[in-house]
């Protein structure tokens, strides 16, 4: 794959770009952070508001490590997928990247309202 001659000279992809590396940072930094290697490893991984007594699914810290992954996986999928449809038209590609940027946040913020509840 071949990347497009202007892709890195666009403004608007190379903040976008920085902002996705920002959030990607920020969210393993929070994630790792949080982890408690002195609680035992019991971490409240799903929680259904509407489920009555079962409401809180309780797992290990490779469930929580899981957002790791997924922040990862979001931001280079991402970023391929912009890449390749750059050449195509300059604005899916960003919208791609505005949308990776906002999965990313909202990945942050449903895995630190997991580890808060604990």
């Amino acid at each position: 794959m071949t990347i497009p001659s202007r892709y890195f000279h666009n403004r608007s992809i190379l903040l976008l770009l920085i902002i996705n590396t920002i959030l990607l940072t920020i969210g393993v930094v929070l994630i790792l952070f949080r982890i408690d290697s002195s609680r035992g490893g019991n971490y409240i991984v799903e929680y259904r508001a509407n489920s009555g007594i079962d409401q809180y699914k309780v797992g290990q810290s490779g469930d929580i490590i899981s957002f790791i992954v997924f922040l990862f996986i979001n931001v280079i999928l991402f970023t391929l997928i912009s890449l390749r449809t750059f050449a195509i038209r300059r604005h899916v590609a960003v919208v791609c990247l505005v949308l990776s940027a906002l999965l990313s946040l909202l990945t942050i913020i449903v895995s630190n309202a997991l580890l808060a509840i604990r």
